[in-house]
């Protein structure tokens, strides 16, 4: 198996560590996510500017493989443009099964003009298959939606929603929904993104392409979802391990460098390792997708590690770190918050763990 990127995904990942790294160190970043929206639209300007706002729309041209390579860049910058949650997510939605007229919206879309959301998470599901209680009602050619969704990352900005919702006939049906016709309530996350609760009473909807039954559509934009969290962890974890064997030689006690204690070497080592875990996984689950394979338990295990190897670095790199670890003139500790919000979107480790648990009976053999 061949895990070397191309000249084309080379070229791809070093324009977007040269814009971010150009655009972000930490107080520019923290002046950004303290003012509105929370993100640059210049970067975001930049982004679509070199098309990285369209990437998947056009499977024969890139695919999970570009959004992994992008969204690693995104994690090692700790970037907060919502890149995944208000274009590659719900534009890979439309693309998918929009109509002629509705894939119209993904040209601007790519060119930075609109903002999307994929609202389907809502209060009290666990896990990104969670059941929907949103209703959606038809009086002849028109449908109305009515239920709450939360959170919706990026729906504070979001021009056009694509909403899940539960069809009168039974199934899952995704609408698209003008997101100013809607009740919104935007709030800032722990780790510095944005998102919103969504409100919807009797609001006016499209279902996307033909309508009925899109469940499996769903699925398949949350799958992609959870390998771009895993990718953008990954550039988290990263940048943390660095950061700390970085500062482990530089910093004195006791008149020697914190890295002249062995045991704090191996406790840098064991970072690694679970660095390496989680890399490996995360390319796993890109080339399932890459491949056509959209399945739930491979998304779930490379979640799954993730969740273990982010949760095992954030906490070492701050303990490594010692004081300076928890400020906020400091980066270290924005990346272990970052690390602790991507655990917990689309299931935490328990709900991975659940996945898994469900999917035993389709195996011969189980080990431990």
């Amino acid at each position: 198996m061949d895990f070397d990127l191309t000249d084309e995904q080379e070229l791809l990942r070093d324009t977007t560590r040269d814009v971010l790294a150009g655009s972000y160190d930490v107080e520019t970043r923290n002046r950004i996510i303290d003012s509105d929206p929370g993100w640059s639209r210049e970067v975001w300007k930049q982004l679509a500017d070199i098309g990285i706002l369209s990437l998947g729309f056009e499977p024969e041209e890139s695919g999970q493989i570009e959004v992994m390579v992008v969204l690693t860049e995104f994690g090692r910058r700790l970037a907060p443009e919502p890149v995944a949650a208000a274009a590659l997510i719900p534009g890979g939605l439309i693309a998918d099964l929009g109509s002629g007229d509705q894939r119209s919206l993904l040209d601007q879309v790519g060119s930075g003009s609109t903002m999307l959301a994929l609202a389907h998470r809502e209060p009290g599901a666990r896990g990104a298959f969670g059941t929907v209680g949103t209703t959606a009602a038809q009086q002849g050619d028109s449908w109305t939606l009515t239920g709450c969704k939360h959170p919706v990352l990026a729906g504070d900005v979001a021009d056009t929603l694509i909403v899940s919702a539960r069809l009168p006939d039974g199934g899952t049906g995704v609408f698209l929904v003008d997101a100013a016709a809607t009740r919104r309530h935007p709030y800032r996350t722990f780790d510095g993104q944005r998102a919103a609760q969504i409100d919807l009473e009797a609001t006016p909807a499209q279902p996307l392409g033909s309508g009925g039954d899109a469940t499996e559509a769903l699925h398949r934009a949350l799958i992609r979802h959870q390998s771009a969290l895993c990718a953008e962890a990954v550039g988290a974890m990263a940048e943390a391990l660095e950061l700390t064997t970085e500062y482990l030689p530089s910093r004195k006690q006791f008149g020697v460098p914190l890295s002249s204690f062995q045991t704090l070497t191996q406790r840098a080592a064991d970072m690694y390792v679970s660095l390496e875990l989680a890399r490996s996984m995360n390319y796993w689950a890109a080339m399932s997708i890459a491949d056509g394979r959209y399945d739930p338990s491979v998304a779930a295990r490379a979640k799954l590690q993730i969740c273990r190897s982010g949760r095992h670095i954030a906490q070492e790199a701050v303990q490594l770190h010692g004081g300076i670890g928890m400020t906020a003139e400091y980066p270290v500790g924005h990346y272990a918050a970052r690390l602790t919000a991507i655990e917990q979107t689309l299931g935490s480790a328990y709900d991975q763990l659940q996945i898994l648990v469900d999917a035993l009976d389709t195996y011969d053999t189980v080990s431990l």
